[in-house]
Parts: structure tokens; sequence; C-alpha cells
């Protein structure tokens, strides 16, 4: 497939941008910006024509320059100085000396249905701007977040157009029971992920971490609430044409290194198994021996090769903003392609339209709406392919011309050799189609009205969100040999539509006032929604296939067999009515109040109505008279907050009162009788109750600002799996405890060292305890599987990793002699040990390896995450640099456990190579034969392994042009950029990437490393 995106570039679009260079002739004012307080440049500032978009911004000497007209007015801004207008007259230069706002902390920050000021939150809230979004040349802004909000987790994806997995200060509910992910709110708007939204569109994510803050939300809020807030027109603004894009490519990073060839034959022929030895031997025949070492096949296969590519990706926005006295507009449409590093049809594509007008109807209503439409398509990729390609022996070529019977390509099978299965991923993945379309609309209109002059204001908005999914899966049939074939009468293909529809109506009455030392607002509002899902799914067999995807229209059921084609259909409406308010109080700029209350009623559970309220405070210390005096801390404020919040994201109430019939005996006769159980789950929302203490300070002359927050969150009817007894069944219920708790930071350091040199540096981390309180007074609850065991036990983390610990490798019959265990297990289970096997622990110390001696070997969660970050300017040219890391989490590494299903398929380069073979040689890993034995198979530490990692996240580099001219005509304002994403990633375990949602691997799609040119271009 190679780069066929690039065909797509849209080249009209690209010649209309380049051709918008025309402007009227002006004059040409620049100067230089300097600080007050120490006479240094200051790079950065934003230079604006008053009344317009237009403008540019200083370079890291402080100088500018831009065209005007006379009689103009520039506007210089900058975060943390006072804005200063300037009038244009005569003169050709004007330098700037910009004072210090002692009022930097009036930034405004989103919050739920309102805007508060950063220095009067008493909530944990981060917030990240469009500037920082745009680094990350990806299509989901969540992933841009990753390493850059402490107590966010943010673990990525490599599919193409896949969200990654987002996890605010852990999990609350039990997993597969509930939906962990956080709440997002675009443009007042609920979605479940945002994977629709084009990242140049957003203005500002913030991220609601604490009770305090997303309580206004109720049994929405549990998993967190993130605030999307797109961008808009402003009033008073000349338009602006904004062009930008980036074209790349994606590489899969650290490739597992599986066993070559002679590898391979050495652990068959250690194997002691003569079935092993004798595939080798067929495949020496089949293919001829190797010219430097005969006695290995002619073939050295590494199959991850040849399933991989590199893959392309692109994105290309252009946006219209601006606004006259009583009207603004942003109108835009993006374009987004990104290849999957899977070598087929593999691959995403969207494109978006979205327009947003506000109108000033007069001096007391505002009236407005944004709509985005968003269209796109995903092919997604044969995940079997993964694991197929993990365990395919490298003995054997992708394709066999020997093998007659195959059709329709002559691919080889490990059937052939002998092998159980083909073990050939490229049959499926060559002959499966699954394309899923996703359209979406979100519509979004308003009214504001100012009944009381800055005092009584009200909105009333309407919001809907409507989105279609149709999927078709068609499978073509084919003959590899006879364990792995589609026969041509099985060729299929299966259809299913979606339908979401989400409508949702908020009424806001908001009052402030200001008096004497006073400043109070105080905000009421009610919120009305209605959902619903509709479904028709269909599948059918049999039909005139081709192979070409441009044949897609013989893809349809009605080209099926009749008597195949099967239909369902089905669907669900819930509503729900919430009435909420919030009261912010704020006294002298020096104590603060802060409380929210939420009512929501839902036609989900049988319990209709849920309560959530919250309070918060806090103290601003810098403001007291004993802090006067100190040239340290500019600004400390301390804060704490509680608050309880709800999560619907769990099913409903199910199940059913049963009667079976049973035999049993009584004396000396069988006798047949019924027994009955209620399996109905009778549940209602979690409930989750949060306590937060923090700190805000800004120090040294505000270059240093320190966040740092502590907090405990308790889930404490959580829906957990209860056993009933004697009937091998279990119900759900809300009985389950489960606690997250943690520390988090954040610092940063802005400053300028010289004339010409700016740099800032940040970091943040954060702690995370993640621990079961109670379940309902059960021993455990069992989760994975038999083989692959995880098990929730109170005191520990959800789900952990559950099984023996290996203290080693036999190495000789003299130790297995030696040991107690061994010998019971020998005398009493008839089990033989040899050296090369594992030596597990007796974690009882009873002198004998059983179930009772399994312990938690980890969780998937981490216990540490952190982010750093870097900048620097000079001149033009601009550097960052972003790295994160995490430690603490364990991964179970399942493609080596499955050893247990497929004894003869191949393994990773590590476990080849370091594999005991001898005394001494290993007291990690087992032997060759050891491997094929039921006693080294447990699940344990060995497959159980360290998930830390760090990686160099995002590097870029970029220079901007301000105003230059070609030929004497003045050019826009743009920025050419170099950024790489991902190139180095350092971790231990054995697998593509640390990064895995779950914690368990098994066919985890490879998180790339991303390489692209950027241009940003503003007219």
């Amino acid at each position: 497939m190679g780069f066929r995106l690039t065909s797509k570039i849209p080249l009209l679009l690209l010649f209309f941008i380049f051709t918008l260079t025309a402007n009227a002739q002006e004059i040409t004012v620049s100067g230089m910006v300097t600080s007050a307080d120490d006479n240094l440049p200051l790079p950065g500032v934003n230079v604006i024509i008053k009344g317009t978009t237009n403008g540019t911004s200083t370079d890291f000497d402080g100088n500018y320059s831009i065209m005007v007209t006379k009689g103009e007015v520039l506007d210089f801004s900058f975060i943390g100085f006072t804005n200063q207008s300037i009038t244009v007259g005569d003169q050709t230069e004007i330098n700037v000396v910009m004072q210090v706002d002692a009022q930097a902390l009036d930034e405004v920050v989103v919050v739920g249905y309102g805007e508060l000021k950063v220095k009067d939150l008493t909530s944990a809230i981060t917030t990240i701007k469009a500037e920082e979004i745009g680094k990350t040349p990806t299509g989901q802004a969540m992933q841009a977040l990753q390493g850059k909000v402490a107590g966010l987790q943010v673990v990525s994806s490599g599919a193409p157009g896949a969200s990654p997995t987002i996890r605010v200060r852990g999990i609350g509910s039990y997993p597969g029971v509930g939906d962990e992910s956080p709440l997002y709110v675009v443009d007042g708007m609920f979605y479940d992920n945002i994977d629709f939204l084009n990242p140049s569109d957003i203005a500002s994510i913030s991220v609601l971490k604490d009770a305090s803050a997303s309580a206004i939300y109720g049994v929405k809020a549990a998993n967190g609430v993130i605030l999307i807030e797109t961008n808009s027109g402003k009033f008073n603004q000349k338009g602006k044409i904004t062009y930008d894009g980036y074209y790349g490519t994606q590489i899969a990073q650290n490739v597992l290194k599986m066993a070559n060839s002679e590898q391979f034959v050495n652990m068959a022929m250690e194997s002691g198994s003569p079935a092993d030895i004798g595939y080798v031997q067929n495949a020496m025949q089949r293919y001829g021996r190797s010219r430097t070492n005969p006695n290995v096949p002619d073939v050295n296969t590494d199959w991850y090769d040849e399933i991989l590519r590199p893959a392309a990706i692109m994105n290309h926005s252009l946006n219209f903003t601006g606004g006259s006295e009583n009207a603004s507009y942003a109108v835009g449409t993006n374009y987004f392609a990104q290849e999957g590093v899977l070598d087929m049809k593999n691959e995403y594509e969207r494109f978006n339209v979205r327009a947003k007008l506000d109108f000033k109807v007069n001096n007391w209503l505002t009236v407005g709406g944004n709509t985005i439409f968003s269209n796109g398509t995903t092919y997604a990729q044969e995940a079997s392919a993964w694991f197929t390609a993990y365990y395919a022996v490298p003995i054997m070529p992708v394709l066999d011309p020997s093998n007659t019977e195959a059709w329709p390509t002559p691919y080889a099978s490990a059937e052939d050799l002998g092998y159980r299965g083909a073990k050939n991923p490229r049959p499926v993945m060559d002959n499966n189609r699954e394309r899923l379309k996703i359209r979406k609309i979100l519509a979004n209109f308003y009214a504001d009205m100012e009944i009381v002059p800055e005092k009584l204001s009200f909105k009333t908005s309407y919001n809907h969100s409507y989105e279609t999914l149709n999927k078709r899966e068609a499978g073509f049939p084919y003959f590899v040999s006879n364990g792995s074939q589609r026969q041509r009468e099985s060729a299929f293909v299966t259809k299913r539509s979606e339908v979401y529809s989400k409508q949702i109506w908020d009424n806001v009455l908001t009052f402030t006032n200001k008096f004497d030392d006073h400043d109070v607002t105080i905000m009421a509002g009610t919120s009305f929604r209605d959902d619903s899902f509709d479904f028709v799914t269909g599948t059918g067999t049999n039909y005139p296939y081709d192979l070409s995807d441009d044949n897609e229209e013989l893809w349809y059921l009605s080209q099926s067999e009749a008597e195949t084609r099967t239909a369902d259909d089905g669907g669900s409406r819930q509503y729900g009515m919430s009435y909420f308010g919030r009261v912010s109080y704020n006294f002298k700029d020096k104590y603060l109040v802060y409380g929210t209350f939420r009512a929501d009623g839902s036609s989900k559970f049988q319990e209709k109505w849920g309560y959530f309220p919250t309070i918060g405070a806090g103290w601003v210390l810098s403001s007291e008279s004993f802090m006067e005096d100190n040239n340290v801390i500019d600004y400390l404020k301390v804060r704490a907050s509680w608050g309880q919040l709800g999560n619907d994201k769990v099913p409903a109430s199910d199940g059913a009162n049963s009667l079976s019939t049973e035999e049993v005996a009584i004396g000396d006769q069988l006798e047949t009788g019924t027994v009955g159980s209620n399996t109905f789950d009778y549940l209602k929302w979690e409930r989750t109750e949060e306590y937060n203490i923090g700190l805000t300070s800004r120090i040294l002359d505000n270059k240093l600002s320190i966040e740092a927050d502590y907090y405990i969150r308790n889930t404490k009817n959580a829906i957990i799996p209860i056993n009933v007894p004697a009937t091998g069944q279990s119900i759900r219920r809300n009985s389950g405890e489960i606690r997250n708790s943690g520390f988090e930071l954040s610092l940063d350091w802005k400053n300028s060292i010289s004339d010409k040199l700016s740099y800032n540096v940040g970091v943040n981390l954060s702690t995370l305890k993640n621990e079961v309180i109670d379940i309902f007074g059960q021993d455990y609850i069992d989760g994975g599987s038999a083989e692959f065991r995880q098990r929730t036990l109170v005191g520990e983390p959800l789900l952990a990793f559950f099984g023996y610990e290996v203290a080693g490798v036999y190495q000789n019959d003299a130790e297995i002699a030696a040991d107690p265990t061994a010998q019971n297990e020998i005398n009493n289970n008839n089990n033989i040990l040899v050296p090369g096997d594992f030596k597990y622990r007796d974690m009882n110390n009873d002198g004998k390896i059983d179930g009772d001696d399994r312990v938690v070997l980890g969780s998937y969660l981490p216990s540490f995450n952190y982010g750093l970050n870097l900048g620097v300017d000079y001149k033009n040219f601009s550097f960052s640099a972003n790295m994160l890391g995490q430690t603490g989490n364990k991964i179970l590494n399942r493609k080596r456990g499955e050893v247990i299903f497929t004894p003869d398929g191949n393994m990773d380069a590590d476990l080849a190579i370091n594999r005991w073979h001898g005394e001494g040689t290993s007291n990690t890993y087992p032997s060759s034969s050891g491997l094929r034995r039921g006693w080294n198979q447990k699940m344990s530490d060995y497959l159980v392994e360290d998930g830390s990692f760090f990686r160099l996240q995002n590097v870029r580099m970029a220079y901007k042009f301000n105003g230059e001219e070609l030929f004497g005509t003045p050019m826009p304002n743009a920025t050419i950029s170099l950024t790489a994403e991902r190139p180095l990633t350092v971790f231990g375990y054995n697998g593509f990437n640390p990064e895995v949602q779950n914690g368990i691997d098994r066919q985890v799609y490879p998180i790339p490393a991303v390489y692209t040119v950027g241009l940003n271009i503003i007219f």
C-alpha cells in the first residue's frame, strides 16, 4: 500500500492558500518590548492591531515588525504583564516597556456551566491550551495530553483512528462492569469520547480532577470530567485565514525480536520432542538446507517484518475567523488521514466541517450556535495477525509454490510440515475487510440574556449529538490447508447499523455581585437529557465476491443467498432531569468558599434520584499582612474540598427468577426436585466521595508556578459480582468499596536568561494507590481465566495478577533432591522434575507447591507517573521536548504464556537466547523441554513482567517567518516545524511497547514513532 494517502492531499486547497498573499499597502512599524522589572526583552508578546485578528509576536530578542496603517491602535499583551495600547502616527519605531501585572492570576478557566478566575479556584483543575495541543501530530486530541497533566493517565493506541485510554486518578469501578472513561463535555454536549474532533479546532482542554470541580455534573462525573472549548471568532476583528497542516510517516518502534531459524531449530532439538524434531526435518526436505548451517532449513522468515510497513499520516486544516461589532464567526474544515503499520487494508480518514457563530442582537441579548459535522471511515486491523505472527515458525516462507492445493494464493502452511495449524498470518489479513463508517453531528444553539446589566443573566442552550455507525465485515474464501481455510460457500458479509441520538436542554440563571470587599456568584440551573440508541444487523453468505477493493458494490446482503440471511434489531431510550446550583464567594481576594449541588433523576435505574453535594475553601496567604515583606513568594493559596460524585456508566438492572430441576440422593433413593434462584441485579449508580487538599503558588517574581494536591477518592457502592451459593451463578450488587489515593505535583519555570534567549522547564508527577476496601465479605473475586488468573482481594489493587513466585531454575539433580517441595511433587503428585525446570517459592512453608502458595504479583495500574517538558526560544527559532514515564505497573506476557495451548510455535529471541541449556546458563528461564511441561506453565512472575518505561515523547523544532517580504511583496506570517513523536522509548518488557490498556499483552497493536513536517500560515 506504501504511501497511497499522498494522492488524497487536497491540492486545490493548498493552491488556494498560497495565492492569498495580496495585502493592502501599509507602513512597517517595528520596535522592541522589554520588561520594566529587569529591562530584559520579552519574547512571545502578542502585538495585535486593535479590532482585528491581524498581528504578530515578539521574537526571542523582544523585537517585532508589523504592517499597519496610520491611526490604527496596537495592543501589546503578555501573560503576567499589564496590557498596553498605542496609537500609530507617523512613527515607524515603537518601543514598549511592559509593567508586571499583579493580577496575572486573573486568567479565566472553564468550569462546569461557567467560568472562574484561576485565583478563585478551590478545585484541582489543569488546563492545556491550543498551542500545546498542536505540537502533537495526532488525530486524537487527548493523545496530546500524555505526560502533561498530573493525575491523568493516557494509554496510547497505535491503531489508526483509535482513541487512547484515559484514566483520571485511577479506577473506581470494577473492570468489566462499567465504563472507566471520563465524561467529555464539548461546548456543553456530553460525549463518551472525542475521537471525532480535530485537535486544531480546540481552544482549550480542562481536566477537572477532584470532586469539587466535577460534582456539578452529578452522575456523569465519577471518572473525572474533561471540558473542551472549540475555537471561536471575536467581535470587532478583521477576518483571518489560517492554514495548519503536516505530513509524515509512522515507523513501528521496538519491534519484538523473534527467534531466527537457527535458534528455533536449537530449541526444537533440545525439546526432546520427536514430533518437533521431525517437523524441522520435514522443512529441510521441503525447502532445502541452509548453506551456512546445513542443520537448519534454507528459510529464515521474520514474520513481524512480513506484516509491518511504514505508514503515512497527514492533516490539513483551513479556518476562517473574525467578526464585526455585532457578529463573530469561526468556520473551518479539516482532513485527517492515517495508515496503519499493519500491512493490509488498515487505515483511517476523517473529514470535518464546523461553523461557530455569535450575534449581539441588542445590548441585552446574544444568540449563537455551533455545528460540527464529522465523517470518518476506519478499515480495522486483523487483530489475530499479531498473535499468529508471534507463534509463526521461522522455518517456513510466506508463500510456498509447492502448496498447489492453496487458493487463490499459494500461501505456505505449517501443517504441511506436521505442525498444528497453518501458522501464517497473511491469509486472514488478505481476505478480511472490516470497515466502519462513523458520521457525527454536533449542533449547539444558545440565547444569553442580560436581565440586569453585570448582575443577573439567563442562558438557555440546546445541544444535539446525532451519530451513525455503519459496520461492514466481508470475508473472502480461501484455502491454505485443512486447518486453515474458508470454503467458497462460506464467503460472508455482515452489516450492522447503529444510530445514537443525545439531546440536552440546559437553562442557567447566574447572579454576580461585587460590593465592598465581597464578591459573590450564584448560579442555578436545570438540565434535561434524552438519549436513544437503535441498531439493526444482518448476515449473509455465498455472495459473488470479488477480491478487489474496487468492487465493493458486490458486498451487500442482497447479493447473498436468501436462505442464509439473518437479521436482528434492538434499541433503548433513557431520560434524565437534573437540578443544580453553585455558590462562589470571595472576601478581599483572601478567603474563598465554593459549593455546588446537583440532583440527578434518571430512568435507567430503579432508584430514580441521586444527590451530589460538594464544598471547597481557599485561603490566599500571600494577601495577608504577615506576607507583605516577603520577597520570594508572590502568590500562595491553600485549598481543600470535599464532594460526592455519581457514575451511571454501569449497566442497568437485569436478570430473572429461574427454576432448575435437580436430582439428589436421599438415603438409598434418587429424588428429583426443583431449585429456585434469583439472579436479578438491583442496581443504581455508583457513588464516589473524594477529599482533596492542595496549594497553588507563584514564587521568584512569578517565574516558578507550583500546583500540589493530595486526594482520597472512595467509591462506596461499587458494583461487583457476588457468587450465589449452590447455584454456580453470580449477581451484581452495589456492595463494593474501592479507594484511589495519591499525590500530584506540577512545577513550571519560565525565564529569560539573556536578551536573546528564553526558556521554560516543567515537571509533573503523580502517585496512585488503588486499593479494594470491601467486596461484601467475600474472600476474593476471580477474574481473567483459570490459566492466567487475576484476583481481587481486600487490601490489594483491582484485578491484580495472581500466581506463583519463581525462586529460580533447578540447575542439577542434587538441587532437586535437596528441595522438599520438589520431592513432594515427585513422590506425591507423580510429577518428574529435571534440571531446567522452575523452582517455585513455598510461600506458606508447608513443604509443597499448591494453590495456597499463590500471591499477588502486581497490578496493571502504574503507581508513579511523571512528565518533563523543556522549551527554548532563540530569535525566530523555537525548540521543545516532552518526556514521560511510569513505574510500578506489571504486564502479563500472555503471548509467552499461551505455549500451554501452542507448544510447537516460535518464541521471542530473548527467551531463545537466555533459556536454560545447561548448569549455570540461566536462573530465569526454563529449558526448551521445560517450556512444554505443565509444571513450568503455571501462572507466575515469569509471565508477569515489569511495565516501567521512559519515553522521549515529543521533540519539535520550528522557525517563524514574521511578515517577511518576498520580491518586495509582504508575505503572511508562517511557521515551519519538524516534529518527532515517540522517537525513543526505553523499557525492559519483552513486547512491542509497555503501554497495554488492561495489562494483558496478547495481540496489542504496536505504537509507532511519528515523524512529520508541518506548516502554519496566517493571512
